[in-house]
C-alpha cells in the first residue's frame, strides 16, 4: 500500500479530474491552501473558465480578509490544466475524480487515475457506491469517497465514505486532506446516498413535488424550512445551487436501491430536459444573474 497523504507536511501535490462546478471548487481550495494542483479538463473553454473562477474567488477572499493577499495572488500560479488523465504527474498525494454522476464514466476515469500511482485516490460522488466504483481498481485499499459540497470554498463539510476495502490509515489521510483545506469531516460507510445525499435528496424531491402540486411558491416553501426549521437555505434554492441535473442523477441512482420514494418528480425531469439546471445556467426554480 502506498504512503498516505497524512505523511505530507506542506500543501502537497493534488490532481482533480473535471473542471465543472465541483471540480473547480475542489481545485481552488487546495490551491488556496498552498497545494500544487493539476486539473484535468479536455474542454478548453471550461478549463479557462475554471482558472478565471479560481482567480476571482481568491481575490474576493483576500478582500474579505479570509485569505492572505500574497497567497491569493499565487493561487493561479499553483493551478495547471491538462487535457487528459494520462498527463497527470505520477505519485501525486491525492487525486480527486469529479466528473458527472455516471457509473461507467467514473470507473473509467478512476482506473486511468490509478495508473498515475497517487498515494490516495478519491471520488467526489454524491451517492454512487464506493465499492462498485472501485471494483476494478488494483489498489482498492487506497480508494474512498470525498464528498465535497457546493460552493466548495464556503461549505465547511467533507463527507468521507469508506468501503470495506478502504485501509483505515487512508481514512486518516482523508481527514488530513480535509484539515489542510479547513474542512470538518464525517465518516460514513458505503451505502447508496451515504448520509447527506440520502437526507438532502429526500427533502429536495418532496419540495419539488409540493411546488408541482401548487402547495406554495418556491420562495415560500424555502422560507418555511429556513424560518421554521432553521435551515440556512431552503431545499429548492439549494437544488438550484447544486444543479438540477446533479440532483436528477442522484435521485435516479437512489431509486434503483430504495424504490419509488426517490423517483424524480416530472417537474425536475422537465426542467433538466429544458436546460434549466439552476444557477449555472441562470434559471432553475429561481432566476439567477449571469456569473461574473
Amino acid at each position: 500500500m502506498s504512503e498516505p497523504v497524512a505523511a505530507q507536511r506542506a500543501g502537497g501535490r493534488i490532481g482533480v479530474v473535471g473542471a465543472g462546478t465541483m471540480g473547480t471548487g475542489i481545485a481552488y481550495v487546495f490551491a488556496a491552501a498552498g497545494a500544487e494542483v493539476t486539473v484535468v479538463e479536455p474542454d478548453g473553454e471550461r478549463a479557462r473558465a475554471a482558472l478565471r473562477t479560481a482567480a476571482t474567488q481568491a481575490a474576493r477572499a483576500a478582500e474579505r480578509g479570509r485569505l492572505d493577499a500574497a497567497v491569493a495572488q499565487g493561487v493561479p500560479d499553483r493551478l495547471t490544466v491538462v487535457a487528459d488523465v494520462a498527463e497527470l504527474p505520477e505519485g501525486l498525494d491525492l487525486i480527486v475524480e469529479s466528473v458527472p454522476e455516471r457509473m461507467e464514466l467514473k470507473r473509467a476515469v478512476l482506473a486511468a487515475a490509478e495508473r498515475r500511482s497517487p498515494r490516495l485516490l478519491a471520488s467526489n460522488t454524491s451517492g454512487l457506491p464506493i465499492s462498485e466504483l472501485g471494483a476494478d481498481l488494483d489498489r482498492p485499499a487506497d480508494f474512498l469517497g470525498l464528498h465535497f459540497f457546493n460552493p466548495v470554498w464556503s461549505m465547511p463539510l467533507i463527507e468521507i465514505v469508506h468501503s470495506p476495502a478502504t485501509a483505515p490509515e487512508q481514512i486518516d489521510a482523508a481527514r488530513a486532506a480535509a484539515e489542510l483545506v479547513g474542512k470538518e469531516t464525517i465518516v460514513v460507510r458505503d451505502a447508496p446516498g451515504f448520509a447527506t445525499s440520502r437526507l438532502g435528496i429526500a427533502l429536495g424531491l418532496e419540495a419539488i413535488r409540493m411546488l408541482a402540486d401548487g402547495v406554495a411558491a418556491a420562495a415560500d416553501i424555502d422560507r418555511a424550512m429556513e424560518l421554521g426549521y432553521r435551515h440556512p437555505m431552503g431545499p429548492l434554492r439549494l437544488t438550484d445551487l447544486v444543479g438540477l441535473d446533479v440532483r436528477l442523477d442522484v435521485a435516479r441512482n437512489l431509486a434503483k436501491t430504495y424504490g419509488d420514494r426517490f423517483d424524480p418528480p416530472q417537474l425536475l425531469v422537465d426542467k433538466v430536459a429544458a436546460g434549466e439546471l439552476g444557477r449555472k445556467t441562470g434559471r432553475g426554480f429561481y432566476d439567477w444573474p449571469a456569473p461574473d
